[in-house]
């Protein structure tokens, strides 16, 4: 059998069994075998080693698309000059998804502008690349789809879609206030993921105003102590980066 029918009949046979990996590896590295002298078993390991990146590489890609990020935003792409308040190490700690793990929060606090919604993704998306499941939202629309399932009875539904994600991401709490309904939508929703699944908050307000957004001071003060029991607290300072550019082009 010539060289060109074996590689047609492997082409088939790895499509068959859906092993993407071994098809676009098995021929480099049975070249490398061949001038490394490697056995078989170090052969198979390698091939092997190949399909189980492949298949990683995959999830990570499917976790990333189902997050729906506004922008696929990384911490390589941070100007750390720039983000004022927040301390490096401790960004390299909750990249390792060490809280999520251990289902603890994480609410990043600031003024506008400086750098939350940024950091917020880019710990999304190092969580997609390792295939946790994360789901992204905006506290206002968030709180519209919540409306919108109670309102046509899927309620459950939602809250079971949004608690099969490792980690929750709600982003500017505190731009658009809620009436009292709406925070005891967001109440129930994040309690029920409270010491189960990890949350990541950002907001513009200090923990005393989040009453202005949640619209009970009774429902706020148990929100914050759910959130702020086992929660990892940042804090940005600064001026606005949209103002900083604007200002250096003038």
């Amino acid at each position: 059998m010539s060289a060109e029918v074996v590689h047609a009949v492997i082409a088939e046979q790895v499509k068959q069994l859906k092993l993407p990996g071994v098809g676009r590896s098995y021929q480099e590295l049975a070249r490398q075998a061949g001038d490394a002298g490697w056995g078989f078993p170090e052969f198979l390991r390698g091939v092997l080693d190949e399909e189980l990146r492949s298949r990683e590489q995959h999830v990570a890609a499917a976790r990333l698309r189902e997050a729906r990020f506004p922008d696929v935003k990384t911490l390589d792409q941070i100007d750390w000059n720039a983000l004022s308040g927040v301390s490096r190490p401790k960004i390299a700690e909750l990249t390792t998804c060490g809280f999520i793990d251990k289902a603890e929060d994480v609410i990043i606090a600031g003024p506008v502008g400086t750098g939350k919604t940024h950091l917020a993704i880019a710990l999304g998306v190092e969580a997609t690349r390792r295939r946790y499941r994360v789901a992204f939202f905006r506290a206002a629309d968030l709180v519209r789809e919540l409306f919108e399932a109670r309102d046509t009875r899927t309620l459950g539904r939602l809250h079971r879609r949004v608690q099969r994600a490792s980690l929750l991401v709600i982003d500017e709490l505190g731009f658009v206030p809620f009436d009292r309904t709406g925070g005891e939508l967001l109440f129930n929703l994040l309690s029920q993921r409270h010491e189960r699944r990890s949350t990541l908050v950002t907001t513009n307000l200090a923990f005393s105003e989040w009453v202005s957004v949640l619209g009970d001071e009774k429902l706020t003060t148990a929100l914050l102590d759910r959130l702020a029991h086992r929660a990892h607290i940042l804090t940005t300072k600064g001026e606005s980066y949209r103002t900083r550019k604007q200002r250096s082009k003038g």
